[in-house]
């Protein structure tokens, strides 16, 4: 076991920005290592690509120097490495079962759909189209499934809202669209927590 503190790998208001919230509203003591995705190198020099050789953020390195990787993960790790904090359901029931669904549905079905319109080369439009229609209706599903609760999970904040509020701040901007009432009150909800401010600060992001 090493003393070497817990470092969360990001870039500004990309996917990272959900365990980054998530670390914050855990209360959890980190250091915070941007990447340029270009040269895939940190701002201190390191050498991404040894942290992490998918090559991509988030990345959590742990005290004992283990590298964690993938959104829905560094999320659970959070949740479950600081269980006081109320993050997530406690697991051995369906609840957790359930709540893991959601936190992969918007990992797979909302998160990565946005390949087409910001990583992959050379998409086409009628695969533009095809993903632009999916995306809606994933975004339809999430407003049924918050219904009136405040949060997604109940009425406490948790790391699933942490992802989705990423995922849904992406949306619009995609696709110059307003989200549903419900969840619009809900992203207007999560950024003026304590966390989020601060996580936006230290990013150097806009509400």
């Amino acid at each position: 076991m090493t003393t070497e503190a817990l470092r969360l790998y990001y870039y500004p208001g990309v996917c990272s920005l959900a365990p980054h919230i998530a670390l914050r509203e855990a209360g959890a003591t980190f250091e915070l290592a941007r990447v340029d995705l270009r040269t895939r190198k940190t701002e201190a020099g390191e050498d991404f690509a040894a942290v992490n050789p998918k090559g991509y953020v988030p990345a959590l390195r742990l005290p004992d120097g283990e590298v964690l990787t993938e959104t829905a993960v560094l999320l659970q790790y959070v949740a479950d490495t600081w269980p006081e904090a109320g993050l997530a359901p406690l697991h051995g029931g369906l609840e957790r079962v359930r709540f893991d669904e959601r936190l992969i549905f918007i990992a797979t079905e909302l998160h990565k759909g946005f390949a087409p319109f910001t990583i992959m080369p050379n998409a086409g439009d009628e695969a533009k189209r095809w993903a632009s229609q999916r995306l809606t209706a994933r975004v339809e599903l999430l407003a049924r499934d918050l219904g009136e609760r405040p949060f997604f999970h109940g009425d406490a904040f948790t790391v699933l809202d942490a992802y989705a509020f990423f995922a849904l701040r992406v949306y619009p901007k995609l696709f110059a669209a307003e989200l549903p009432a419900n969840l619009a009150a809900f992203q207007a909800r999560v950024a003026a927590r304590p966390a989020v401010v601060a996580a936006f600060a230290a990013e150097g992001l806009k509400a």
